[in-house]
């Protein structure tokens, strides 16, 4: 027999902390979910680990919404521009989420779970207690069998699906080999958490003043920093272009595909309220290894004019800028034509690696 994922019952769920709500007429009570199996999924909707769970969270609510499984996404915001209903409902809409969402944009509730990441994922029973905790992406078969187990003591008779659900990804088999990308880099001064900025020149930060970069020269560019060139505006989340033409952003890195979290502009407010009138197109040129992407590389969000690689920031959010078909050591290059835009952070995946050697410190393998 199978041993259970499930922890005893210990601790109950809280209530929800108020916030407006999506896909729900009115807001969800605790007490409405008695009776339920519950998927707490804290997310962002700029998060690469959120994102590549989301495709499990519609196939889970498809399975097994009509057995007594309620998902709720608790969207608790990273950035501030995030904090915006306009964002998320846009978010939702092109991600085709289902099933009910919150808005934490004051991490209330994120405070209430003492939750420590995104996307983290609780599950609780019928009668009210957490079960189960998962954070980060991955191990989803093992959430879906402790899905599985809950509805199976609700409904001891109740039938279920045969299989789970297929992988979406080679990585996403248990045991797969994969080679350790870079980890996420954040642009603004203060860093991600208890992370900070990851601006390799070495004039540093100088929070809120536009500052001209020289290119840096006669130094190494490492691993896990970026390295500007022109005038650029520190803010506490962000780096916003503050030149005419030209601002460069290069950073060296090893994975698979290379995201980034970029706006039109550093206020929130301006992108809300459509207030930026830019001088010229957002449009930044992207290149790997001094040359332009080319079908076979560029990641979904590039499009290709006059032979050029470029991508569009026409709103905050996750752009997908390089995805290339084997983890690799690279450096990419950003080229910004528009006064204002603003990167926020960059992030890296990675692919399973049937060759890698498990001895290997830059190799792990999946849960």
């Amino acid at each position: 027999m199978r041993q259970s994922l499930l922890e005893p019952r210990i601790i109950r769920m809280p209530e929800f902390a108020p916030g407006q709500w999506l896909n729900v007429e009115r807001p969800l009570t605790r007490e409405q979910l008695y009776g339920q199996v519950v998927l707490i999924d804290f997310w962002e909707y700029t998060c690469i680990n959120c994102i590549r769970t989301l495709p499990y969270l519609r196939q889970w609510h498809k399975r097994y919404a009509d057995k007594g499984l309620v998902i709720i996404g608790v969207h608790s915001p990273e950035f501030r521009f995030a904090r915006f209903r306009m964002h998320i409902e846009t978010a939702v809409a092109d991600f085709q989420l289902p099933y009910p969402i919150l808005l934490d944009n004051d991490l209330a509730n994120w405070e209430l779970y003492a939750n420590k990441a995104w996307p983290t994922k609780y599950l609780i029973d019928s009668e009210g207690y957490i079960r189960y905790q998962c954070q980060g992406e991955g191990a989803y078969q093992q959430t879906e069998r402790a899905i599985r187990q809950l509805l199976r003591q609700r409904d001891p008779s109740i039938i279920l699906p045969d299989k789970l659900v297929t992988p979406i990804r080679d990585e996403d088999q248990p045991g797969a080999a994969c080679y350790r990308p870079t980890p996420e880099l954040y642009a603004g001064y203060r860093g991600g958490g208890l992370f900070a900025g990851g601006l390799g020149n070495p004039e540093g930060y100088v929070p809120l003043s536009p500052v001209l970069y020289e290119w840096p020269d006669g130094i190494e560019r490492e691993e896990g920093h970026f390295y500007v060139e022109g005038i650029w505006r520190a803010w506490p989340e962000a780096m916003s272009y503050a030149g005419k033409s030209g601002g460069r952003i290069v950073l060296p890195y090893r994975a698979v595909t290379v995201n980034a979290v970029l706006s039109p502009s550093p206020d929130p407010v301006e992108t809300v309220l459509d207030l930026r009138k830019p001088e010229s197109e957002p449009v930044i040129e992207v290149k790997q290894d001094g040359r332009y992407l080319n079908p076979a590389n560029a990641g979904r969000d590039i499009t290709f004019r006059n032979g050029k690689s470029i991508v569009l920031v026409d709103r905050p959010r996750m752009y997908e800028l390089v995805n290339n078909s084997l983890y690799g050591k690279h450096e990419l290059s950003l080229t910004f034509h528009a006064r204002g835009l603003a990167v926020y952070a960059f992030s890296f995946t990675t692919c399973a690696d049937p060759t890698a050697d498990l001895e290997d410190p830059n190799v792990f393998q999946t849960k």
